[in-house]
């Protein structure tokens, strides 16, 4: 028997085939890191003390911009390799869920977390009056690790995973994935910043329950800027992702445009709020047919017709999701269609559902609110 063409393929076509199956924002990370790695190691640069998260340098001198550049930059080539390889599948996994410019907007946001976490554990524990630490104002820290374990945190939620494998040596709960994770890295590697980790770890979980949902734009933000004439040759690439055809299954914290007053953030109301803004993490049934980003068994809406329905939506969930990964020039969003899918999106909160929900039942359902309105309520049994 021919054997598989796979196999007979050289290690530079399956270099590509695997590079070429990255998203855009992914790989773009990837690309910049490495450049910033090569760039330096050509030069000879080596001052990191002038670009590293450095607690001390930004409440001085308000070096704002160590934030930023304290991401991209490594120290070293396992460093960079490393924090890289990890990356690929994490950004790869959640570019497809969120898009590409929901993706891209998350990782700035989690570094500007992350660092503002960072300063603030750091002074409080540097200066405390029961046992002072001070060094941890003058610790210097570079690297992608800390945004790295904020994905990991956000992609298990979303994943709804029960488990997760550590190095494929054990399983562990996904609960506590990232925390293991954290621990090992101080026992198994030198020069690992705790602090950076931690915040990272925090910020994560900080996204997946909610806390962050009034910095988080709403869908119409990204289809504005998917939308912008000078993005178009981004837009045009086979790797970018829009953020309406991107697999949305979970919960993606959004920003609620709703008119609910503040003060219910705060009201007896709270443990109800906080518990809806955690991502479903039931497992998946064995059922045949049954799709496993939906878990749960759906309810009969009184006729055969309304189950086709859905199950027709939910396949049209899936054509999007192909369409997505080959986006081409015409795929942008109108500033009409925008307006009206957030009318019907308020429609359907205005109903009861869940925003984020609403919001992947209506993509699903093409704009269409009755069969949005179905998929809801087949997901609710």
């Amino acid at each position: 028997m021919r054997p598989n063409i796979i196999t007979e393929a050289g290690i530079p076509t399956r270099l590509n085939q695997w590079w070429s199956s990255i998203p855009f924002i992914t790989s773009g990370v990837v690309l910049i890191c490495g450049a910033i790695y090569l760039l330096c190691l050509l030069i000879g640069y080596d001052s990191y003390a002038e670009i590293c998260f450095l607690p001390s340098a930004v409440a001085s001198h308000f070096q704002v911009y160590r934030f930023y550049t304290s991401v991209l930059f490594h120290g070293s080539l396992l460093h960079v390799l490393f924090n890289m390889l990890a990356l690929v599948p994490l950004g790869t996994e959640l570019e497809r869920i969120m898009g590409s410019a929901r993706l891209l907007f998350l990782m700035f946001l989690l570094a500007t977390t992350n660092a503002t976490l960072h300063l603030t554990i750091a002074f409080l524990v540097a200066y405390n009056p029961l046992h002072p630490v001070p060094y941890l104002v003058d610790e210097c820290s570079i690297g992608f690790s800390g945004v790295i374990f904020s994905m990991i945190v956000i992609e298990t939620s979303l994943s709804g995973v029960q488990s997760r494998s550590v190095f494929g040596l054990f399983n562990v709960p996904a609960k506590w994935y990232a925390w293991i994770l954290l621990v090992l890295f101080q026992f198994l590697a030198s020069n690992v910043s705790l602090l950076g980790h931690l915040c990272g770890i925090l910020s994560g979980f900080a996204y997946t329950y909610g806390l962050f949902n009034y910095l988080l734009p709403g869908p119409s933000f990204y289809s504005k800027i998917e939308g912008l004439s000078g993005l178009s040759v981004c837009v045009r690439r086979p790797g970018f992702i829009l953020c309406t055809g991107g697999t949305t299954y979970g919960q993606l914290p959004t920003y609620s445009n709703t008119s609910a007053a503040p003060s219910a953030l705060i009201n007896g109301n709270f443990l109800r709020n906080l518990s809806s803004w955690m991502p479903n993490r039931q497992t998946p049934t064995a059922q045949e047919g049954e799709d496993p980003r939906f878990p749960g068994r759906a309810r009969t809406l009184g006729s055969a017709g309304a189950e086709s329905t859905a199950r027709e939506a939910n396949e049209n969930l899936h054509a999007r999701h192909t369409v997505a990964n080959t986006v081409r020039a015409d795929a942008t969003v109108t500033a009409d269609q925008v307006d009206t899918f957030d009318e019907e999106l308020k429609k359907l909160v205005g109903m009861g559902f869940e925003k984020t929900q609403a919001e992947v039942a209506l993509a699903a359902a093409d704009g269409d609110p009755n069969v949005a309105v179905e998929i809801l309520m087949s997901q609710q049994g």
